[in-house]
C-alpha cells in the first residue's frame, strides 16, 4: 500500500517504509520500534476509523 493513498492506514515505518536505513540513523532520526504512522483517509465511515485510531493508542498506552 502506497503511503499516498486514500483510505486511512497505520504503518511502522521502522519495519516498513524506512526499513533500508541503518538502526543507527532511524535512531537519530527519532523511528522507534514503537511509533506509528497513522493517515486518515477518505473513509466513508469516519467514526470507525476514530474508534480503530482510538483503540490503537489505548493498546499502545498513549491515551
Amino acid at each position: 500500500v502506497s503511503l499516498g493513498f486514500y483510505k486511512t492506514l497505520f504503518s511502522a515505518p521502522g519495519s516498513s517504509t524506512s526499513s533500508e536505513i541503518p538502526e543507527e540513523e532511524q535512531k537519530e532520526m527519532g523511528l522507534s520500534d514503537g511509533l506509528i504512522r497513522f493517515s486518515i483517509g477518505l473513509d466513508a465511515d469516519i467514526e470507525r476509523t476514530y474508534e480503530m485510531m482510538r483503540a490503537c493508542m489505548e493498546e499502545l498506552n498513549i491515551l
